[in-house]
């Protein structure tokens, strides 16, 4: 009987080594090598090996035109990210930290569907789902519930039904009862997800983000599916971006904006009013601009905080954008000729990076937490610049 051995898989790429490194010498990341039992195939010596025979390629001009089919999710701002809509046959990946709103927002979708749709429940037992369809007002007799992490059971399963649209909740619970890893791993995950995508009927797949941000799993899972989207948000605010790091089927630019309350996610037609509300007035250091995110405008509001240091160098915090961008800003500052009268130097770092940022505004403010005065000769109290 062959031995089992143990191998070493990396977490980003999916390569195996036979030993322990601390970086991975496929594509270089730092401490993503995990350790795994792998099973060898034993293969008869009396197998011949025999050369396949060749496959037929088409040419471009044979190949025929199929009709691109979505199918509308009832949610406006879901299928401005998914591009219109969900695609027959498409594996997209819902992603985000722990009580974002996964899960809820796919429940939300399964009521405004008009077909037969397996829930595939690793973590909440059917009783846990009802409660939370019910606070949701989730009625639909055409949902049904698959209490099960054996991801051959769900194939099986899935085949006998022929649901319109399978969601899996979540991938890290699914598991082969041939593989001796944990569900989990970097094998069963990306073998589970592989598996998945052996059909026609659209899947959901909720992933789970691990303390770095980014997607539990092997990298390479998500190259195998055909849309990739992030849940984004604060812990203590309502607001929810909904945003599409990967899309086959549509554009990557677009975002979409939801509001938590305790009927579950409500859509933000208008962006602008929640990222406005509350702004005060007559206030230094305070300017609104308009970005672009996608086909749509929003405004925002960008705040500059100046504060008195006693480092011989002052300390720069961005929060909202990039920071070597900040820093390119600043640098425009320092070489100015800062003269403009009856102006403070945060009023002045308003204008400029309302003007600068453009696109790059993503989220509903940024924060500048640092000192600039140093631009500015420092004997006045107030921040007025003087030449």
């Amino acid at each position: 009987m062959a031995k089992t051995k143990t191998v070493y898989i990396c977490s980003e790429c999916g390569a195996e080594s036979a030993k322990w490194s601390g970086q991975c010498q496929n594509c270089g990341a730092w401490n993503t090598l995990t350790e795994e039992i792998s099973a060898p195939v034993e293969v008869s010596k009396k197998i011949e090996q025999k050369a396949k025979a060749p496959a037929k390629s088409l040419k471009l001009s044979q190949i025929g035109k199929e009709s691109e089919q979505r199918t509308d999710t009832g949610i406006s701002e879901l299928n401005r990210v998914l591009g219109g809509g969900i695609v027959k046959g498409s594996v997209v990946l819902v992603s985000g930290e722990p009580g974002i709103g996964k899960s809820t927002i796919l429940l939300q979708m399964c009521a405004n569907l008009d077909m037969d749709i397996l829930y595939v429940a690793g973590e909440e037992s059917p009783g846990q789902i009802k409660l939370r369809a019910s606070r949701l007002g989730v009625t639909t007799d055409r949902l049904s519930i698959l209490s099960e992490t054996d991801i051959g059971t769900v194939c099986s399963t899935v085949l006998a039904e022929k649901p319109g649209i399978v969601i899996v909740d979540s991938i890290q619970t699914m598991s082969r009862d041939d593989m001796q890893s944990s569900p989990g791993s970097v094998p069963q995950v990306r073998e589970c997800t592989n598996l998945l995508k052996d059909s026609d009927i659209p899947v959901f797949i909720v992933g789970h983000v691990n303390k770095e941000g980014s997607i539990a799993g092997p990298k390479v899972m998500e190259h195998m599916v055909d849309a990739v989207l992030y849940f984004e948000g604060e812990r203590t605010l309502d607001c929810r971006i909904l945003r599409a790091i990967k899309n086959r089927y549509g554009s990557t630019n677009e975002v979409g904006v939801f509001e938590m309350t305790n009927e579950g996610l409500t859509e933000v037609r208008n962006p602008s009013t929640i990222f406005l509300q509350g702004k005060p007035t007559n206030v230094s250091g305070i300017a609104t601009t308009c970005v672009l995110e996608g086909s749509r405008p929003i405004c925002a509001e960008v705040q500059a905080l100046v504060a008195p240091t006693p480092f011989p160098s002052p300390r720069r915090v961005a929060t909202g954008f990039d920071y070597s961008r900040l820093n390119l800003l600043i640098a425009v500052l320092d070489s100015a000729v800062l003269t403009m009268a009856g102006y403070t130097l945060a009023n002045i770092c308003s204008m400029l990076l309302s003007l600068f940022l453009g696109v790059y505004m993503t989220t509903a403010k940024a924060a500048f937490v640092n000192d600039l005065t140093a631009a500015a000769p420092s004997d006045n109290a107030s921040g007025k610049m003087t030449e």
